[in-house]
């Protein structure tokens, strides 16, 4: 297994930079940072990213139930070849995503599921992914530094999980 570089940012033009950089292998954005970077329209905003992005970028959903989270991932996913679809690993309540991450995964949308703080989430985030389609788990190991948690192992044990699918790579946010 390699390591990739993905860059967490949303700015256009640092975008246009770093995808000219053969170290940086994708890109991942959020709704917090597209505000920073003075997105008004996110769809629109996206577009603009996409123009100068061919590498793999990931744009999330809004939406905090199945249903939004499911119409809002068919519209991101039709933006191009190159998008993977972010959704929370859990919404604003605590509830498991798990039902819109294998209707997606199972029609080959390309996803990032993050947020992701323990083990047990990986498992069950592997269990609802089809093993066919491209997908990211981003486990957010910076914000479990900074609380005092050693993500470390984690890791080790999410990779030893997912190492034998090609298709389903382990994101250190």
């Amino acid at each position: 297994m390699s390591t990739k570089i993905f860059c967490d940012i949303a700015d256009v033009n640092q975008i246009r930079k770093f995808s000219k950089k053969k170290i940086v292998k994708g890109f991942t954005t959020n709704p917090s940072l597209m505000r920073l970077a003075g997105a008004k329209d996110y769809q629109k905003y996206s577009k603009e990213i996409l123009k100068v992005c061919k590498k793999p970028i990931s744009f999330e959903v809004f939406g905090d139930d199945y249903n939004s989270m499911r119409r809002q991932a068919l519209i991101i996913n039709s933006w191009g070849k190159n998008v993977y679809v972010k959704i929370p690993v859990v919404n604003s309540k605590g509830i498991f995503t798990g039902p819109v991450i294998k209707e997606l995964s199972d029609k080959g949308i390309k996803l990032n599921i993050t947020a992701v703080y323990t083990f047990e989430q990986t498992k069950k985030i592997y269990k609802k992914l089809n093993k066919k389609t491209k997908s990211i788990i981003s486990i957010f190991a910076g914000r479990m530094a900074d609380k005092g948690k050693d993500p470390l192992p984690i890791f080790k044990r999410s990779i030893s999980l997912t190492k034998k699918n090609r298709n389903i790579d382990i994101l250190w946010a």
